[in-house]
């Protein structure tokens, strides 16, 4: 992902730089595509730096995150997608999850006709996978099927924290899980 912060999708020069750099890096080191998105400040699509960061990525795929969530107009944000030439866009159906937002996935999916993959993407696990598939019509998605993990560290200092009330806990990691991996490969492979 090319992503130089968390927070928003409007991005000061220094941020684009920084993205810039990052897909020359991800380029050099192999990856098969990218991912990345840009918004003005009302709330569209960044078309200029889009065109721009799609250009620096030529010839990999390169699927437009979940800014996508946060537009203004998303009919007229997947419009410019197609028309900028990303492959595809994540979403959750501008909703808090893919299931809350899986009418307006459907829509898009409908909207798209093909021109552009619509991969849902936020809250998906395995027992809501089947659902999301079924009723979006979506034949890719985006998950992160992780597991908590207890840390190796024999000392804890109890009483430290290191950030809000509700961070993770210090002593804790989120790992991919290759069983959920598995497990949501046969769920889409049986829907699909």
């Amino acid at each position: 992902m090319i992503r130089p912060r968390g927070g928003d999708f409007l991005y000061s020069d220094q941020e684009v730089e920084v993205m810039r750099k990052d897909i020359e890096l991800m380029k050099s080191y192999g990856a098969d595509g990218l991912v990345l998105g840009a918004l003005t400040e009302d709330g569209r699509v960044d078309a200029e730096l889009c065109m721009e960061l799609l250009a620096a990525a030529r010839p990999l795929s390169v699927t437009f995150h979940r800014a996508f969530d946060m537009v203004h107009d998303p009919t007229v944000a997947l419009e410019s997608l197609v028309s900028l030439g990303f492959q595809r866009v994540l979403t959750s159906g501008c909703d808090s999850s893919a299931l809350e937002g899986l009418p307006l996935i459907k829509r898009f999916i409908d909207q798209a006709k093909g021109r552009i993959i619509i991969m849902p993407g936020g809250g998906i696990t395995e027992r809501n996978l089947q659902r999301i598939l079924e009723g979006s019509g979506a034949q890719e998605f985006h998950c992160s099927a992780r597991s908590s993990k207890d840390s190796a560290m024999k000392f804890r200092n109890s009483c430290v924290t290191m950030g809000a009330a509700f961070s993770a806990p210090e002593y804790g990691l989120k790992v991919a899980d290759v069983s959920k991996v598995r497990t949501l490969n046969a769920i889409a492979r049986n829907t699909l």
